[in-house]
């Protein structure tokens, strides 16, 4: 069960930023094209991004709403609780759902930049990537370091930026790099290439485990256009799925054999079934299809692939066969999937029936371990 003096830490959540983030933030030359919130017409508000508008809010800040109320309906700050946005109020916010700390995912910007990445002046792009960055070290995370986790993104398009600005914020404290699960998808060369090992190996140095949230390569390919948003939003855990799998099939662990990853709101009751898939098709296909002929998938998993519930019996019950130490909680405030302000209640049920010390790692000391948050 769930200790009572266990201070829970969730590995995904997420920070809607406020309106002056950039506009404070971006050298002087960038003032009139820096990303700013502006209203929309009939009502609402949503990011401006170049000549792009980015979101408008919808299922990205209902914490405290009951599902009835949830849609994708244009919304403002004005509908959202000031927790998403305020660090002050996101701290009480934390305090009544019993959540000690937290590591939050970008909004404007994309989990991981991959909004930055589609604008046509990369220039303005990294630099928005350089102000977010400092907006979370010395704003957002400052406020409480024991309760915020840094999480940073990088210029991923550009593989000497990125090397750099791990380095520059390493050193200013951050904790994990959040990075696209699938960068093929954006056009840019996979993690079979050798393309992104500098950029691994100032992660592996750093000690900065890499966080993989689903979506960052896009929608689930595949489903009928017509099917609707369930379909899409049941199946993204996939994207997960085929990260993991691109991942132990590739020379990353290798080259890399500290490197972790973490995979931000995938679930983790596939995780059994994968290992043990991908440990058959190894075992049967490996001399002709190219695969490691010694390492089996499932031990290039153990230690450096991270699974993350907010809901999953499945995977509870199949802990032993993931590994209790690779298993870490999220609960994703304040998006259409987090419990607030129950986050406590539920997560203790879904752990009756797990012994204390288990639970414990589960709630915090994995998360503490990982990204090398002390107690």
């Amino acid at each position: 069960m769930l200790p009572p003096d266990a201070k829970i830490i969730s590995v995904d959540d997420h920070v809607i930023e406020h309106k002056r983030v950039w506009l404070d933030r971006l050298p002087a030359k960038f003032a009139d094209v820096a990303p700013r919130v502006e209203p929309l017409p009939g009502g609402g508000e949503s990011w401006v991004y170049e000549s792009m508008r980015k979101g408008n809010f919808a299922l990205n800040a209902v914490a405290g709403k009951h599902p009835s109320e949830f849609g994708r309906d244009p919304m403002s700050y004005d509908d959202m609780r000031p927790g998403c946005y305020d660090i002050a109020e996101r701290i009480k916010d934390m305090d009544v759902e019993g959540v000690w700390a937290q590591l939050c995912f970008p909004n404007m910007g994309g989990f991981a930049g991959e909004i930055f990445f589609q604008g046509e002046d990369k220039e303005l792009s990294a630099a928005c990537v350089r102000a977010h960055n400092d907006f979370i070290l010395d704003e957002w995370c400052a406020y409480a370091p024991e309760r915020q986790i840094p999480l940073v993104m990088v210029p991923f398009w550009d593989i000497e930026a990125a090397v750099k600005e791990v380095e520059r914020t390493a050193a200013k404290g951050a904790r994990s790099v959040s990075l696209v699960e699938a960068p093929h998808r954006w056009g840019l060369p996979s993690f079979h290439t050798d393309h992104w090992d500098p950029l691994l190996r100032v992660c592996e140095e750093a000690e900065l485990p890499i966080s993989m949230h689903f979506g960052s390569g896009g929608a689930p390919g595949g489903t009928a256009p017509d099917g609707g948003m369930l379909i899409t939003i049941a199946l993204f855990g996939i994207n997960s799925m085929m990260a993991m799998a691109d991942l132990i099939f590739s020379p990353v662990f290798h080259k890399f054999p500290t490197l972790k990853f973490v995979l931000s709101e995938g679930g983790i009751g596939w995780m059994p079934y994968l290992l043990e898939r991908s440990d058959y098709s190894w075992s049967r296909q490996k001399y002709w299809a190219g695969g490691d002929l010694d390492i089996p998938p499932s031990e290039l998993f153990r230690d450096r692939i991270f699974g993350c519930f907010i809901s999953d019996g499945t995977g509870i019950e199949a802990r032993h066969r993931i590994g209790v130490d690779q298993i870490l909680f999220e609960s994703d405030y304040p998006h259409s999937d987090c419990q607030w302000p129950h986050t406590r209640k539920v997560l203790g049920e879904a752990l009756a029936d797990v012994p204390d010390d288990e639970a414990r790692k589960i709630v915090e000391l994995n998360a503490r371990r990982i990204f090398r948050f002390d107690g």
